[in-house]
């Protein structure tokens, strides 16, 4: 039996692909590993959206191959698109799969192993060729529901490596969750690089969610990340449902109407806070977490002491902090007055030292009240580590308590650690 180890980089959508990936090579007979120095074959899904992931996959890439320089090396994910020629330059990877083609890889494996030449470019391509997950590396698992995008941000290289925007059939969506839901899932994460553009048949995002959350099964559903221009005013309501967790992470990017021009973001401030309002006015514990780009070119003083006070006046209880990263291709890439990285990064911690206290604030304010804890693991003293339904994460003992079920907790005390975490109660039944 060969055995494969992955490396997954970036984006919920690329560890979606990958489980998609473990669950294809396991029921072709392959054994996953986790240490790649024992594998066969290690797969590397990448990212480039900065120049720092650029960095982080190649260092991936090359811890593997000095781990195990024998094994078949394969990258994929958006490097392998950005960064083709240079990847396929390199003898110590095997084969490089762009994005289009990724859900091809273990027919390309399979191939190579009989003795088949082979290139990954005569595989057709099919960004939503995946099966069902049942073998995965979490306790959640996504469904892909819509990839690529038609925003063209100007910083942004997504639609250059993932391309346009196109929206899966929903009578395959809503097959994938029943037979996740059925192997055993009980978090669905919908996921996909712009998911708010959704559009099939006359199916938006709300209506395709309500159909998924309406499906039969013990499980509650979880959206990823969402742009805030691309669904209508009621959106909210969806969250109405038993099943949908009361958490979003809405990318504000900048808190300054100037950059968010420069940026070609679709929305001002206003609107974006017009959206955290409505929500809170339904549900007032509405979790809301963020990414926020500082540094961006010409962002002035005036502009990040916007983004402060947006950060502050939101409340996201978590802010994914980003400098602002030139990428070759963009048009921000061409715009004068790029910032130095030293100024980079006092804004970038400014922000983060917000994000710490703002999740503080709110973790405090959930003190008392009950949460659905899907249990991910239990350590050897019987404490159950877990998400709530507001994705807070939460730390309780329980005599019964194991790995992917639902337990009822009372959250008790914040726990100052680096994550904080809360401490919680179990509730008998």
């Amino acid at each position: 039996m060969k055995k494969v180890s992955f490396k997954t980089l970036g984006c919920r959508l690329n560890q979606y692909e990958t489980d998609a990936l473990v669950t294809q090579f396991h029921q072709a007979g392959y054994q996953v590993v986790k240490d790649s120095s024992m594998a066969d074959i290690t797969v590397i899904n990448t990212c480039t959206v900065t120049n720092q992931s650029d960095q982080k996959s190649r260092s991936t890439i090359n811890q593997a191959v000095r781990k195990n320089k024998d094994a078949m090396v394969v990258v994929t994910g958006c490097m392998a698109n950005n960064h083709k020629e240079k990847l396929e330059a390199n003898d110590k990877i095997t084969y490089v799969v762009d994005n289009e083609r990724k859900s091809q890889i273990v027919s390309l494996v399979d191939a190579h192993f009989k003795g088949e030449l082979v290139h990954p470019e005569a595989y057709a391509g099919d960004v939503f060729g995946f099966e069902a997950v049942d073998q995965s590396l979490h306790t959640r698992t996504s469904i892909k529901v819509q990839d690529g995008c038609d925003n063209f941000c100007t910083y942004c290289i997504v639609p250059s490596v993932r391309g346009r925007a196109v929206s899966r059939p929903l009578d395959q969506i809503l097959d994938n969750v029943k037979r996740v839901v059925d192997n055993g899932f009980k978090e669905i994460v919908i996921t996909g690089v712009n998911i708010g553009r959704y559009n099939y048949e006359g199916y938006n995002i709300e209506k395709a969610v309500e159909k998924i959350a309406d499906l039969p099964g013990d499980f509650r559903v979880r959206i990823s990340s969402l742009e805030p221009d691309g669904f209508g005013p009621d959106f909210h309501r969806i969250f109405e449902h038993p099943k949908m967790a009361p958490h979003l992470h809405l990318c504000i990017q900048s808190g300054s109407d100037n950059i968010l021009l420069k940026m070609r973001r679709m929305y001002t401030s206003s609107s974006f806070m017009d959206i955290i309002d409505t929500f809170r006015k339904h549900q007032p514990d509405f979790n809301f977490t963020t990414d926020v780009i500082v540094g961006f070119p010409g962002e002035s003083e005036n502009d990040f002491m916007e983004t402060v006070r947006l950060s502050k006046e939101a409340r996201f209880s978590h802010i994914h902090t980003f400098r602002y990263s030139r990428r070759k291709g963009t048009r921000a890439d061409r715009l004068d007055d790029q910032l130095d990285e030293k100024l980079k990064a006092e804004r970038s911690e400014v922000i983060r030292k917000i994000s710490n206290e703002n999740r503080i604030q709110y973790m405090d304010s959930m003190i008392g009240k009950k949460q659905r804890i899907l249990i991910e693991k239990v350590d050897g003293n019987g404490m159950a580590h877990g998400y709530g339904e507001h994705y807070l994460p939460i730390l309780f003992k329980a005599p019964d308590a194991a790995r992917n079920v639902f337990r009822e907790v009372v959250m008790k005390t914040v726990e100052p650690a680096d994550p904080p975490l809360i401490l919680g109660e179990f509730i008998p039944d």
